[in-house]
């Protein structure tokens, strides 16, 4: 039996909160490096890129013509090793949040996100419509959903490295 995209949503912002609850105010703020994201940093882009993830999958599904498109190799995007830069749109900036904030953070543009998949009637139009991606092209909105768990999955690791740095 595999996963649903749903199950692989919730497993992964599970283990997201799993791996930042046990840091203090000062440990989600402390930047490793002058040239590196502070934890809570982390946290302000995944909130900042589901966001724009859902505006896309919103765009592609408004688009009066059908623009359907190949499925790209999406589970690199999980793979640290692949260095990626993040759209302007998706950087942190110089924030500073409590556990608090993140987690409301997170938690809005999460119900955000499934309150416009559970509006979709005909979920083959995710794999029917696409949105271009600044990264892989004209991407199907739904490897766009699944961008979404495997982008986390990636800043998780990146997180685990900043607590090495910051404890």
């Amino acid at each position: 039996m595999s996963i649903s995209v749903n199950d692989h949503l919730v497993k992964t912002r599970n283990q997201l909160f799993s791996t930042i609850n046990s840091l203090t105010k000062e440990e989600l703020n402390k930047k490793p490096a002058s040239d590196m994201w502070s934890v809570s940093q982390v946290c302000h882009h995944l909130f900042l890129a589901e966001r724009a993830f859902t505006q896309s999958i919103i765009y592609g599904l408004k688009q009066g013509i059908s623009r359907k498109a190949d499925p790209k190799p999406i589970q690199f995007a999980a793979d640290r090793s692949i260095k990626a830069d993040a759209p302007d749109i998706v950087l942190p900036g110089e924030v500073s949040l409590t556990m608090e904030q993140i987690i409301d953070e997170l938690d809005m543009s999460r119900e955000v996100l499934l309150e416009v998949l559970s509006r979709i009637e005909d979920k083959s139009l995710l794999a029917e419509r696409s949105a271009k991606h600044p990264l892989f092209g004209h991407l199907p909105l739904d490897q766009w959903v699944e961008l979404i768990y495997l982008h986390e999955h990636r800043h998780i690791e990146q997180i685990e490295e900043i607590k090495l740095y910051i404890r």
